[in-house]
């Protein structure tokens, strides 16, 4: 007997929004301002499993701090978070115009994003070490040792540049920051922060790992393996999945955004998960807080997913009018990061438009000196790059002869 059935068919995943028509972001499902439940840190995580579904939010539409996710922080704290947040943004955009103007190659803005790495870093401690990917600027600029100049001299690859020219614009190495040098491949940095992590807790050490990632990457199979390895061994490590909604011009869903979220694919492999709005910075820091002491505690790893949007293009080599409609960013139903904690912080009475506009001004100025002081070792458009002789240094603790014999046959 011959059934018969309906041809099979492919399902593609489609954005909700083209260019000409507007985003339907009602596929992004936001939890009212503190209704999320906030669990113990040794809490299991299988019971983790709602609060991947659901979303973390501290700051309702009027900016009040409310709910058992509110954190106890000074504000002090806070106005170091605004201040390095919009330097942030402040540096984006003049780099953003050195590189059209061709004083360097390359770059890749945060716009949008900038609450994520702020105030994450402000939840960590000296000694814990971040593997970022490209958008984590801000781990660098809201420190005070880091500074600005040494990071334009990287992007402008000049003699300056402190990894002489060895790593593409962005992709930042600093060991005293707790900032592991940015891999171009993408994912390899989870495994890295896992196999970090396992050895912290090996040698019995009291540092964690925190490892960054974006929506698209996590389709890579060295993100599922950094889980197992993170859930088998309970890792010390906080996994970052940061969902800005695209990955150059490919939407979430492609990468398996779609009917569900990154971070239950936390719970399903016995890794705590959380799934929190990252334009909101107290939430950041709360919930960067929460998994920080989780892993400090041996009560296993954690998996952050960050619902946030990316503004501005994936790159200097991207035109996302190609893709999506223009307007996106300013109807993102999760606002901007900036806004929202100026907002915050008016609201208690600790900031002023007076004192916005004056930091603004301030720290354009700032922008500017590094921009200038770093221009004294070189632009790219001079092509005053390190020397030649440096491809030799770093590659052995002592040099060899042949590496000897190599240098002097360069006549460098």
């Amino acid at each position: 007997m011959t059934t018969h059935t309906a041809p099979l068919r492919l399902h593609v995943p489609e954005p909700t929004g083209r260019p000409g028509c507007s985003t339907d972001f009602s596929y992004l499902s936001v939890s009212p301002a503190g209704e999320v439940r906030r669990p113990p840190t040794d809490t299991p995580a299988a019971e983790t499993a709602d609060l991947a579904t659901s979303l973390v939010r501290v700051l309702d539409e009027e900016g009040r701090a409310v709910g058992p996710w509110a954190p106890a922080i000074h504000p002090e704290r806070l106005r170091r978070g605004l201040r390095a947040m919009m330097k942030t943004r402040i540096f984006d955009a003049r780099m953003l115009m050195a590189q059209r103007k061709k004083k360097l190659s390359f770059y890749m803005q945060c716009l949008g994003e900038e609450a994520i790495a702020v105030a994450h870093a402000q939840a960590l401690a000296e000694g814990d070490m971040c593997f970022p990917t490209y958008r984590q600027q801000g781990l660098l600029l809201s420190r005070d040792d880091i500074p600005m100049s040494e990071l334009i001299c990287q992007l402008m690859s000049n003699e300056g540049d402190p990894l002489k020219g060895r790593q593409l614009p962005v992709m930042y190495s600093y060991k005293r920051a707790g900032f592991f040098s940015i891999s171009g491949n993408l994912a390899t940095q989870v495994i890295q922060a896992v196999g970090w992590a396992m050895a912290s807790a090996i040698k019995g050490d009291t540092k964690i790992a925190s490892a960054w990632i974006g929506d698209g990457a996590t389709a890579e199979a060295d993100f599922h393996t950094a889980l197992t390895f993170a859930h088998v061994y309970r890792a010390p490590v906080i996994i970052n999945v940061v969902n800005n909604q695209w990955a150059i011009s490919t939407f979430q869903s492609i990468a398996g955004g779609e009917g569900t979220t990154f971070a239950q694919r936390g719970v399903g492999v016995g890794v705590a998960s959380l799934r929190v709005d990252g334009n909101d910075f107290l939430a950041v820091y709360a919930a960067s807080r929460w998994a920080a002491e989780r892993a400090r505690t041996n009560n296993g790893p954690t998996l952050i997913e960050w619902e946030t949007y990316r503004a501005g293009p994936h790159s200097t080599s991207d035109d996302p009018s190609k893709y999506r409609p223009q307007d996106d960013w300013q109807r993102f139903p999760l606002g901007d990061p900036i806004a929202r904690l100026k907002q915050h912080l008016i609201a208690i009475g600790e900031w002023t438009e007076e004192q916005h506009a004056a930091a603004q001004k301030e720290l354009e100025a700032e922008v500017l000196a590094a921009e200038k002081e770093a221009e004294r070792h070189g632009t790219l458009l001079e092509g005053r790059a390190a020397s030649a002789a440096t491809i030799f240094e770093g590659v052995y603790k002592d040099m060899p002869e042949h590496l000897r014999r190599q240098r002097q046959q360069m006549g460098v």
